[in-house]
């Protein structure tokens, strides 16, 4: 009777500290004009900052008086649902892989518009933009969707399997994150500083000639092995799909707390360590150069944006800034988190760990930065995927269908747009550091160890989320 009582305590303490964080996140009635980046805000963002940043700090000091045994307790709580087998996913593959080769032949052949063609339209905003929040809600869709494992799968059962995939390459194992690191980063310069990468064409041949190299480094090394390691997407789609309240372990699905299974990861190797870090950079500096102050430091009027192709060197060297400075920073927080708690562990072990609190914060941001793009885009993509060929086609019905824009445009509209950027970006990092706290216990047996050496990386979180706030309100052009 006791350990219920205990347990039902903690559960109404962490609903208190979810309802605290959500009265400190609270919007204050104001008046704004439409979020879309070429327009200036004018918010009360005083209020925002101050309230993410109270919240943040309160969810750490709640949590380092909380029992640490109930929390492992409320964590571990799962609801069984289902069993699903693995025997349709080479099905779905492969039909997944001849969606990507139509989508091909329509960046080739298709509309020169790329907001009339499918290809832009699916890969940055249903791809990227959308199919990241659908990881981090449901789960791990793309291990289903992935286009390369059913073609690799009919390869394989053709030619026959020359190695076992239960036996990873020892290069790939020395190489470890390096090689999904290396191409995430190619393609964050692609996405943020190519002067088109929107253009059919182009869009059409670098995702074809990426597509071919991994399927010939699949048939070399292992589809499994390489994905892991190697193939940026199933990296980062697998390290997001950790967050969703969805698990799945041996085939039977189960609901979990959101980020449960972060505090169950493995410390990662420093090649994953820097992933991680890069996908929150890249989407920060995304929003970070389109602003009147990242501009005005290069000389450059906003009013008269230059556009992509002048802005390739002061782009190039702010994605690469903007990693060093994250980096350096989250790893001055753990060694110095290190020092306050008289840590053991090497740097590298308690790095690898504490770096999953990443996850909810660099999905927050994705969701927030990526919301306009797939309110508007995403109804032009329904129009392009009915006539992918511009040839007057109405395959699902919606070739005739109005976009309305007007869905980011105006007082209104900006106002619940900033309210739910805003709302996500606090939750996220409340939510970090509810996963920072657990992942601090596996470091550290005693509660006041733990609480101290989270309190370096809670003040970056802090710092982080007035930041972000800022980046969603402050002026921008371009």
């Amino acid at each position: 009777m006791s350990g219920r009582t205990e347990g039902g305590a903690v559960e109404r303490q962490l609903a208190g500290l979810a309802l605290a964080a959500a009265t400190c996140a609270l919007p204050t009635l104001a008046l704004a004009h439409a979020s879309d980046r070429g327009h200036v805000l004018l918010l009360p963002t005083g209020y925002y900052l101050a309230g993410g940043a109270l919240a943040v700090a309160a969810s750490f000091l709640v949590l380092a008086l909380l029992p640490p045994a109930a929390l492992d307790n409320f964590w571990r709580k799962r609801l069984p649902l289902l069993t699903l087998s693995d025997h349709p996913r080479t099905i779905v593959s492969l039909l997944s892989f001849a969606g990507f080769a139509i989508l091909i032949a329509a960046g080739l052949f298709g509309s020169r518009d790329p907001l009339s063609n499918p290809l832009p339209l699916v890969i940055w905003t249903l791809l990227w933009a959308g199919f990241t929040l659908l990881q981090g809600v449901f789960g791990d869709l793309w291990s289903w969707l992935n286009p390369w494992y059913g073609p690799w799968r009919v390869v394989i059962r053709l030619v026959g399997e020359r190695r076992s995939e239960n036996q990873p390459s020892s290069l790939l194992s020395w190489l470890g994150y390096w090689p999904a690191f290396a191409l995430f980063f190619a393609f964050a310069w692609f996405e943020l500083i190519d002067p088109a990468p929107d253009d059919p064409a182009r869009l059409a041949f670098a995702a074809g000639i990426y597509w071919l190299a991994s399927f010939i480094t699949m048939l070399i090394f292992g589809c499994d092995d390489w994905s892991k390691r190697g193939e940026f997407l199933t990296v980062f789609f697998s390290m997001v799909a950790r967050f969703a309240p969805v698990e799945r372990l041996g085939g039977r699905l189960s609901l979990c707390w959101p980020g449960a299974k972060l505090l169950a990861a493995k410390p990662l190797p420093p090649g994953g360590t820097v992933f991680l870090l890069l996908a929150l950079s890249s989407v920060s500096f995304d929003g970070l150069s389109k602003t009147f102050f990242w501009l005005g430091l290069f000389g450059v009027n906003p009013l008269e944006y230059p556009g992509r192709t002048a802005l390739i060197g002061i782009g190039s060297f702010g994605l690469v800034l903007t990693f060093v400075l994250l980096a350096a920073v989250f790893g001055l927080t753990v060694v110095l988190g290190q020092r306050l708690a008289d840590d053991k562990h090497s740097f590298g072990e308690a790095a690898g760990l504490l770096v999953w609190s990443i996850v909810p914060i660099a999905l927050a941001y994705h969701i927030a930065h990526y919301l306009t793009v797939l309110l508007v885009d995403g109804q032009y993509a329904l129009v392009a995927l009915s006539d992918p060929f511009a040839q007057g086609w109405n395959l699902f019905g919606t070739a005739n269908r109005m976009v309305e824009a007007g869905v980011v445009a105006g007082a209104q509209s900006a106002w619940w747009l900033w309210n739910i950027q805003a709302g996500v970006i606090i939750a996220g990092h409340v939510l970090a550091v509810l996963v920072a706290h657990g992942l601090a216990w596996r470091l550290h047996q005693q509660p006041a160890r733990a609480a101290l050496s989270q309190l370096p990386l809670t003040l970056l979180m802090i710092a982080y989320t007035i930041f972000g706030l800022w980046l969603l309100a402050t002026p921008a052009a371009g």
